[in-house]
């Protein structure tokens, strides 16, 4: 009879453990589980876009040259040091938003628009690919809104960590589901996109050591190219990786932050950087036996407002980074924007209209879908969509069915 027991608890204890492993494989919140990969639906973030590119400076790829630092400031024994990272990494025009309300409302509403679309079209409607260009923006844009209201601050450390962390705050609902950043990027990406570490090279940080921001919005039909290039652009620059010596193999305290997306840590990390690293760090990880990840730098990427005065001048970095500039966007009327033009909310809210995020037409269509859905969904039954031409004639024949 003992022995019956001892049974009978092993079998509760094994059935427990297990029920709780479902739970953990099935954490993603039921409204973001299911993907249409046959799906041809598109969601429209040309207003993103506009104001990205007005916005964001791109300075290029990386050639690891380290700033050397200025002649010593006159007035002053402090000494500045320049980091290896200093040069590196888009930068945002923070400094236009600082007392602009017009351009933060603006930036707002771009956030209240996507976080409210899956609440209009569910996403389980959209593909994959679809689905991913998404949260990458709503997480980008909320980024970027929980840093203005922060800015000027010379390090967002903090922010990074503990109580005020912004990652850890449930910043967002979404289909009725409160949502912090660490849900976006942890839970939803990482279970739905199978662990793929391509993933974290889309999420803006707003650090010099972390991934770029773009100067365009995430599309679906060109998501994974758009994070390849984000990736081989962070793997092959200072910020992202440095061979310190023969022994010790250097890369960046971002890998360290998404360990969960490396299993096997060491060589998960390894193989990974191996896919996209270039010449002499290529050489040097392959012949490493360890990797540290400490490489950091957590200033923000404005183009050096945030930065503190030394003496009578500015650091240097700021005068390094505007020579280290690629690539300009035209104004209106002829001309490029500077590193020093100022882009008000006016100029944003011409380029930047807000416009419909899906057809009304497809939302039509969505919605009608939807409430097929819910109304099976009622009788435990399963509905399999069809073509959308034929929707009508179907939900007019189960109208008929259920009189």
């Amino acid at each position: 009879m003992k022995q019956f027991g001892l049974v009978v608890l092993t079998l509760l204890v094994s059935l427990t453990i297990g029920e709780a492993a479902v739970a953990a494989e099935s954490a993603v919140p039921e409204p973001f589980q299911r993907f249409d990969d046959n799906s041809n639906y598109a969601i429209n973030y040309d207003d993103l876009t506009a104001l990205l590119k007005t916005v964001v400076v791109d300075v290029g790829r990386s050639n690891r040259r380290v700033v050397k630092p200025a002649a010593d400031v006159t007035g002053t024994r402090m000494k500045t040091k320049i980091k290896k990272t200093a040069n590196e990494g888009n930068r945002f025009y923070f400094e236009t938003f600082k007392d602009d309300e017009a351009a933060q409302k603006f930036l707002r509403d771009i956030q209240v628009s996507l976080e409210q679309l899956p609440s209009e079209a569910p996403l389980e409607y959209f593909s994959r690919d679809e689905q991913l260009a998404y949260w990458l923006n709503l997480y980008n844009v909320t980024v970027l809104n929980e840093i203005i209201a922060v800015y000027p601050k010379n390090s967002l450390k903090k922010y990074f960590r503990g109580k005020k962390s912004i990652f850890e705050k449930e910043l967002l609902t979404v289909s009725g589901v409160s949502l912090s950043l660490h849900d976006i990027q942890f839970t939803i990406l990482k279970q739905n996109y199978d662990n793929d570490p391509l993933i974290i090279y889309g999420l803006y940080q707003g650090i010099i050591g972390g991934p770029n921001i773009r100067k365009t919005a995430y599309t679906g039909a060109d998501v994974y190219r758009a994070l390849k290039n984000n990736a081989s652009e962070f793997v092959n620059s200072n910020r992202g990786t440095y061979a310190r010596d023969e022994k010790t193999f250097r890369a960046s305290s971002l890998y360290d932050r998404n360990s969960a997306y490396f299993p096997k840590f060491q060589s998960d990390l390894s193989k990974h950087l191996l896919q996209y690293l270039e010449g002499r760090e290529r050489s040097a990880l392959e012949t490493t036996n360890k990797i540290k990840t400490n490489i950091d730098d957590w200033e923000l990427t404005d183009l050096g407002g945030s930065h503190q005065r030394v003496g009578g001048s500015f650091a240097t970095s700021r005068a390094a980074l505007l020579d280290s500039v690629k690539s300009t966007t035209p104004m209106d009327g002829g001309g490029v924007m500077g590193a020093t033009a100022a882009y008000g909310s006016a100029t944003m809210a011409s380029k930047g209209r807000h416009l419909s995020r899906i057809e009304p037409e497809l939302l039509a269509v969505l919605h009608e879908l939807d409430e097929k859905r819910k109304a099976e969904n009622l009788r435990n039954a399963s509905v399999t969509i069809g073509d959308v031409d034929d929707t009508s004639a179907e939900t007019a024949s189960d109208e008929e069915e259920n009189k």
